[in-house]
């Protein structure tokens, strides 16, 4: 599983990058986590505001920092 987080840096996008590698490395598994600053690829995913995460390809969330919960229901549902 492939989940990225696009963001420039700000402290919302740590946030997110934080939770979800702490649900990522509790979930364990073949989990990879990757962080991508750059605004080109930002805009080639689809992602108009950040932060944003994306699992597999798919953007699940954009703008906010999502929960936990909400997190592990996405790797669980992928």
């Amino acid at each position: 599983m492939e989940i990225t987080i696009f963001g420039p840096g700000c402290a919302r996008c740590a946030e997110a990058e934080t939770r979800v590698r702490e649900v990522a490395a509790a979930k364990g598994g073949n989990i990879n986590v990757q962080k991508v600053s750059d605004l080109r690829e930002m805009l080639a995913a689809g992602v108009l505001s950040t932060p944003a995460i994306a699992i597999d390809g798919v953007v699940k969330a954009t703008g906010r920092v999502p929960g936990k919960e909400e997190i592990a229901a996405w790797i669980e549902g992928s």
